[in-house]
């Protein structure tokens, strides 16, 4: 698994996607019996991770060693949480303790939202920083080239939208009105996860500038995105049909510029 040192991006790993894929399979495996909201979310993630790999194999992106490398720190940042839960420690962050804590008897999705808001709002901006490095970030072209392969996501996970809700219907059962907005649900899921990637981008510039300023600003600006993702919890918890909700309010948060005297 990746590491990082306080107020610093996780390092990247020379392990593969099927690396990561065996290390979801094993937690699989040692999964409580108990904890069905936590198994739901990995298995939902386990099958993305499953198409991206796929999605390379393909020759779909611009750098596919790049992207992979990504993918295996962007995963362990999820792995390290469920771990340091499983564990019991007091030290898994914020937005992934809301996650792991949010009473089970909540509908199968809002399970599987509260583990993409911490994960795609919280841990990728991390993943992208631990792969994208301080010289390729003054590069335009290279820049450009992992802006492109981060938005090629995006279609990854517009293709899962229909099996996933498959997946969770065979688990959840459905009613009569989730038939009936089936469609429209669908189609909210794509919107809104497009949505997240591109705040997910600007995330990551804002973090980068930290970085450059050093550990301290790094560690203040990550402490901020935190505290965003976490309060994102509310909405995703709120009554009513959430991923029409969330098609129109948003998913992703958005970190404001740094403040004047952290410049």
């Amino acid at each position: 698994m990746s590491t990082s040192s306080p107020g610093s991006a996780p390092t990247p790993s020379d392990r593969g996607l099927d690396t990561v894929l065996g290390a979801m399979a094993d937690r699989l495996d040692r999964m409580p019996p108990e904890r069905t909201s936590q198994r739901l979310f990995l298995e939902t993630y386990r099958r993305t991770t499953a198409a991206v790999g796929k999605a390379i194999s393909d020759a779909q992106f611009e750098d596919p060693h790049w992207v992979e490398q990504w993918d295996v720190v962007f995963a362990d940042l999820y792995l390290a949480a469920l771990d340091l839960d499983l564990a019991g420690s007091p030290s898994v962050p914020r937005p992934w303790r809301l996650a792991f804590d949010a009473p089970l008897e909540l509908p199968a999705l809002r399970h599987v939202l509260l583990g993409i808001n911490a994960h795609i709002n919280y841990d990728l901006p991390q993943a992208l920083l631990a792969v994208i490095r301080d010289v390729d970030f003054d590069n335009p072209v290279v820049v450009g080239r992992r802006r492109r392969d981060h938005e090629r996501i995006d279609g990854i996970l517009s293709g899962r939208v229909a099996a996933e809700d498959e997946e969770l219907g065979a688990v959840a059962g459905r009613t009569l009105l989730d038939r009936v907005l089936q469609p429209l649900n669908r189609l909210s899921s794509r919107r809104f996860l497009r949505e997240a990637r591109q705040k997910v981008w600007h995330n990551t510039m804002e973090l980068q500038g930290a970085r450059l300023a050093g550990p301290e600003p790094y560690a203040a600006r990550l402490a901020e995105l935190e505290v965003l993702s976490a309060a994102r919890i509310a909405d995703l918890l709120a009554p009513g049909q959430v991923l029409l909700r969330l098609a129109v309010a948003g998913f992703g948060v958005t970190l404001p510029p740094p403040a004047l005297d952290a410049r």
